[in-house]
Formats: C-alpha cells, structure tokens, sequence
C-alpha cells in the first residue's frame, strides 16, 4: 500500500477519528510508535514548578528537524503549518535554542532531543551554576559572604535548563532506527526546498506526558488530600527514598537517640543525580566516583577495625535525594536532633565526605573545609587534625592532597547540612580546587565515556567485569587514602595503614556493574533470588523517584554492596537468617545486625547456586524531606520540598497527515 497516497491517507484518517470502526487494526498501520522516549517530567517545590508537559490528549505538530540556531525563523514565524515539532540533534540542545522555543512556544508543539551514541565535544550542564543554593548552610545568617555563592561559582557551565518550566513535553530519542525513520519521514514531505513551503501530506509527531499536579508543592498536596477523600488517585509525591548505612561495629539501631561513650566518625558519600531527562542519570562523576570510593574503603577496613579496632566508630552513610536541597542528610540530621537515629549530634565526633573524585589532575585531591566553623578554635584543631591524618594516609599513593585557600567555602555537600545544625569539624574531599571538573554535571553525559571506561571489544560480559581500567585503578588509590585516613582518625595505630589496601578488582567490578550494567554474575550471586528482576541490562538511572515502599535500584544496590563488603557470612539456616535470628532462641541479634539471604555462586561443577546469609550492620533510614514527614510544611524554606508529578502516559508516535484540518482535527481528539 502507498503510504503517500493523499487519497488512501484521508480514508485512513477519517476511519479513526470519525466512524471508530475498526482502529486498531487501522493504527498499526497508520502510526510508527517510538519505543525508546525518555520525558522531561514536572518538578515542583515550595514556590513553584520546573520541567515540562503535553495536553491531556497529548501534543501534535509537523515535524522539523532544527539544522542551526539560524533555522528558528521557519519554527517561530516563517512555516506556514505551525504548530511544529522540533527534533534536535543533542549540539543544538542549548539555553538560546530551548529559550527562544519556550518564547514561541504558541508555534511549537514540542521538541525531540536525539541523544548521542557518544559523548558531545562542547560542556553541557542543565543544572544551575550555584547547587542546592538555599539549603546548604551558606546563608545570610550563617555568613551573608558566602552566601548564593557569592566567593566560589561551584558549577559555572550550568545552563539551568533543568530548572525551567516548558509548557511543551520535551523527550530524549535514542540515536537508533526510530530516529532515523523520523529524519528519513522529515526529509520525504516536510523539508523546505528554496524556500518553498512543503505540500500535504506532512510527516507529523505526538507526544505524551500529560502531567497530573501544577503550581507548587503546597497546591498538589493539599489536592492530594481532597482527591483521597473521593478516590485514592493523588497528583503528586514527594521525593525521596532511603539512605543507606552501616558501623564498623554494632549500634543497637532499636533505642534510640543518644549513646553514652560513643564517638562516631560520619563517612560520607551522595547516592544520587539527576539529568533533564526523568530515565537517564547516570551520575557517574557526580556520585558514583565518591560513592564507590567509599564503598572500597569499607571494605578495605573490614578486617582492620575487626582485628584491631579502633576507639572510634565509623559510620558510613550513603544519602538519597542530596541533589534535590539535601533530602537525605537533612533527615538524617533532623532524625538525630530528635532522638529517631541510632545516634545524635553530639556522638558524632567529625566528618569525612567523599565528593566528586573521579577526574583528578596530576593525582591531586583538595581538602575543603569551612572557613566558619574553623574560627572557633577547638573545631579549627581538630580540622587540622583531619588533614593530618589524610596527609599520613596518602603516603605512598599516587594521591597528592592539597588545602584551597583558607577563606573559600565548602562546595555543595551533604557536610554542610551538619553544619547547619552545629559546628562540627569536617573535610570534603573533590578533585576540584575551586569550580567543578565536571563538564557535564548532572546530565546525561555523566556517564562511563566521561570517566573513560570503555573494554576491548574481543572481551565477553564477564571479562569486562574483570578488566581493570585506567579510572578503576585510580579509584582505588583514592579508596585506600581514604580508609587509612578513617582508620587513625577513629584511633586506630598508624602502624597497620600499610596493611589497609582497598582492591582494584573490586573497584572495577563496582563501576562496571553500575555504569554499564547491574545484571552481571557478580551482582547476581549477592542479592536475593527474588530481586534478580531489579538487575538491569543498562546503566543505573540514579534519579532519586519518590518516596514509596520500595527502594530505587541504586539503593539496592549500594545496601546489598556495603552488606557484603562489611558483613561477615555466618552459618545459620535460610529460615533463620529470614528472621533476622542466629537461631531460634536469639531475641538480642537483631538489634545489632541485619540478616540477608543471598543467592550465592554455582559451584564450578554444580548446577545450582550455593546460598548463604550475610550478617552485617547495614540498616536503611528515611530520606524522605521532614517538610512532608513529620512537620507537613509544604512551604519550608528550612527543609526540601521537591514533588514529582503523577502522569498516566508518556509515548510518542509519527504519522503522515493529510491536510490541515485532518491535522486540527487530531490535535484535538488525540
């Protein structure tokens, strides 16, 4: 059948949306449905709302594809078929372009973003310049100097498009046959030729992502409380998920509060990104550098603050949400402040935050601390005491330390939260002296490419697995400064540092199961049978989601990595382990452990997997924003209050329209 028959398309049309006999059949025929579309999804907080939308019935225009910035006048005043679509190669993803089509935004229906296979050459950073601005501990009160970023513009090639509102859906099309089928439609009946406007039919596109809450935080919580009455339907949800942590020795996580001669060190690290684009966070400088790091340096601890340990406890904790103003730091700041966490403010002795790691030069790593807090003289010393310790630890390593200038602020960082509520001494390790190395903060090209992991193509999935690269073994020096430096400052004796090593092995076995993919024979043998669904065939998206009964996969994941990595396994039954029990007569275990019943390998002669339980300190706390629970002050500048919207359908579609008014006609029918 020709598809380009005027006469075929017309009956074809008319058949859909005017008898509704026989459609769908009809529609497979008619329509080229778009399998992989990632949507710009609406944000909103305590004053108003960020990200983009469709029409309930979804949003139609003819297709165009962008060549140059110079091409705008056929979108916004020239074309004489508007409204249009506009499909964007990812270089002509910028500020300018996307303002001046939100501007026109009368003319333009939507705009398809074509993601690269491989990393663009230019910045890009749809983040804002100064991050999580008004909720670190930099404001007016605490020193109007440095507040709004007044000393260091952590994020100078942050563009903000994140942080806009399009009254437009804006999707990202994987670089693949969909998108060549579109510029192949684009250049068969809608490209201009001298001039001249193309004739009917026209190669058009929908795209939906209708979202369900507008205006702000406070407005959709308050209708998710009238809609609850009628149905259980709601239009928002709160961001959030839960933190992950574990002690290098048990803390009965059943009372509460204050513990009498207990001296905490917080080891700590973000779990979290975010992109425009709600699917595709890959956050691979941005969090998984620190993260990983300090997951390595857990390990490497393992035995040391077993065999010898030392006066101090470690706590490492792995916070949710840190991108959207501190969710996960903030609760936990707040859960201590209240009596709800296993320890409060006044056991934490110090702070040691692992940040963005992943793209030193010339090996060096910065020590940043907060000029405030030091001019008190008793968290000045044990600040320098800090540095210190990390300067005997990176002895040996291919890591030099360095100190910015002594009047720079923090840069953003889960430490700052502490901060707010008290002075504590703390370092933030980066490898950036003063702005960010990272060109792609927040994007979609934070991923594995940027940090230059890539395998030699004759390698199998598991050989990949293995091979160390270049960012793995650098990874590593930086995980064993790390643990060594935690090591004397919780106590322990400078004498067993040589013996404190993390494993290159398993750095790059991290990286590739986070940063390439989750469902490998590693991670399959220490999670549960039942969460093999959970493992991924790509790349972890490390968006936080909203707060629900389920943790997001990077959650899993990093408490099943930090269980094995710290835990030791312990010969009980399957049954027994499931209830959190060395055996049945155990009533106190559970207080102090967390039992998990992991797959396990097979054998290399055997046909089924050999299980086991793990027990370790690992436990999961909310990092859900105290604006929503408990406090319900939906309008707090105080804590987080970031809601993502509900929707019903996010898909797109092209087709060929035959004129005008067919086109009107679908655009208000869907």
């Amino acid at each position: 059948m020709d598809l380009l028959s005027n006469k075929w398309i017309v009956n074809v049309l008319i058949c859909c949306f005017f008898i509704g006999v026989g459609c769908n059949s009809v529609e497979k025929k008619i329509y080229v449905h778009l399998n992989y579309t990632v949507p710009c999804v609406r944000l909103l907080n305590a004053t108003h709302q960020i990200g983009c939308q469709s029409s309930l019935s979804g949003n139609v225009g003819v297709l165009h594809v962008l060549e140059s910035e110079d091409n705008l006048d056929w979108v916004l005043s020239k074309g004489p078929n508007p409204p249009y679509l506009v499909i964007l190669e990812a270089a002509l993803f910028t500020r300018s372009i996307m303002m001046k089509l939100k501007n026109g935004s009368n003319r333009v229906a939507g705009v398809a973003v074509v993601a690269p296979n491989t990393n663009p050459t230019e910045p890009f950073s749809p983040y804002t310049t100064c991050p999580n601005e008004n909720t670190g501990v930099y404001t007016e009160k605490y020193d109007p100097a440095y507040a709004h970023c007044n000393v260091t513009v952590w994020n100078p090639l942050g563009n903000g498009l994140a942080y806009e509102e399009f009254d437009f859906p804006i999707f990202s099309l994987k670089d693949d046959n969909d998108t060549q089928v579109i510029r192949q439609c684009f250049l068969d009946h809608n490209q201009v030729v001298n001039g001249s406007a193309p004739q009917y039919p026209l190669c058009a596109m929908q795209l939906y992502s209708h979202m369900s809450a507008v205006t702000d935080t406070a407005t959709c919580m308050r209708r998710n409380d009238i809609n609850f009455s009628i149905s259980p339907e709601g239009v928002c949800d709160p961001l959030g998920d839960s933190n992950v942590w574990a002690s290098s020795r048990p803390i009965n996580t059943t009372q509460k509060g204050h513990k009498n001669s207990e001296n905490v060190i917080i080891a700590a690290a973000r779990l979290d990104s975010r992109s425009f684009f709600f699917d595709i966070a890959p956050g691979a400088q941005s969090s998984v550098t620190g993260f990983v790091s300090l997951l390595a340096a857990a390990h490497a601890l393992r035995n040391a603050t077993q065999e010898a340990p030392p006066n101090r406890t470690i706590l490492y904790t792995f916070f949710q949400g840190e991108t959207f103003d501190y969710i996960g730091s903030s609760r936990m700041v707040y859960d201590m402040e209240n009596n709800q966490f296993a320890v409060d403010l006044d056991n934490v002795h110090s702070v040691l935050e692992v940040g963005q790691v992943g793209l030193r030069s010339d090996s060096q790593l910065w020590l940043h601390s907060d000029p405030v807090s030091r001019r008190n003289s008793s968290v000045n010393d044990e600040v320098r005491k800090l540095i210190e310790n990390l300067q005997v630890a990176s002895k040996d390593l291919n890591v030099t330390v360095n100190q910015p200038q002594a009047s720079q602020p923090l840069p953003p960082s889960s430490f700052q939260r502490f901060l707010r509520a008290r002075p504590i001494p703390g370092i933030v390790i980066e490898d950036h002296q003063s702005v960010f190395t990272n060109r792609y903060y927040e994007s979609m090209y934070d991923n594995a490419e940027y940090l230059n992991i890539s395998y030699p193509s004759n390698l199998t999935a598991d050989e990949q697995l293995e091979h160390i690269t270049e960012t793995a073994t650098a990874l590593t020096e930086v995980a064993t400064m790390v643990a060594r430096a935690l090591y004397i400052q919780a106590g322990g004796e400078e004498s067993r540092l040589p013996s404190i090593t993390a494993e290159a092995r398993l750095v790059t076995r991290m990286l590739y199961s986070l940063l390439i993919k989750s469902n490998n024979s590693w991670f399959q043998e220490i999670i549960p049978s039942e969460f093999m669904s959970r493992l991924t065939e790509k790349p972890t998206n490390f968006y936080v989601g909203v707060a629900n009964w389920q943790s997001s996969e990077p959650t899993f994941l990093v408490q099943y990595l930090l269980a094995n990595l710290t835990g030791t396994v312990v010969n009980v039954t399957k049954e027994d382990c499931q209830h959190q029990r060395e055996d049945d007569k155990d009533k106190e275990s559970h207080h102090l452990y967390h039992y998990m019943w992991v797959q396990g390998s097979v054998p290399p002669n055997g046909t089924q997997r050999e299980s086991f339980c793990v027990r370790s300190t690992v436990h999961l706390s909310k990092a859900l924003s105290p604006a929503f629970d408990p406090l319900k002050e939906y309008t707090s500048t105080e804590y987080s209050t970031w809601t993502e919207s509900r929707w019903k359908t996010i898909k797109g579609r092209i087709f060929l329209v035959a004129s005008h008014e067919l086109e009107v006609s679908l655009r208000q029918s869907g």
